[in-house]
């Protein structure tokens, strides 16, 4: 059940990432001075944070899509869902602990200095 909500959840904070994405993308045809602004926006530390949690939402959708198909697409699928799930959680938490440094690294040398 909580698999279903999250996966409803964070398929609709991708949408809502994509449509300001292509919001502030299409911000420099309006005006290019504007988009500097929005740009440098991005590169503060709060940002990276939501760009970590973006990471996370991407993440968990597209391991838990491929979950959802396993289930429909495989003979056993229903039978070993609970398990998959937990593979799904693990594997997310693995690879969310490795996007770590990537992700926060610049927001970390921003508040701590190098």
């Amino acid at each position: 059940m909580w698999s279903w909500v999250a996966h409803r959840v964070t398929g609709v904070l991708i949408f809502f990432f994509l449509f300001v994405h292509v919001l502030d993308t299409a911000l420099v045809r309006v005006s290019p001075e504007a988009y500097d602004k929005v740009v440098a926006t991005y590169k503060t530390p709060i940002v990276a944070l939501l760009e970590y949690g973006l990471v996370a939402a991407i993440l968990f959708h597209a391991l838990n899509g491929l979950r959802v198909i396993a289930v429909d697409f495989w003979s056993k699928g229903a039978r070993y869902q609970k398990q998959m799930l937990w593979s799904v959680v693990g594997l997310w938490v693995v690879l969310m602990l490795g996007a770590v440094y990537p992700v926060l690294g610049h927001a970390a040398r921003e508040l701590f200095g190098s």
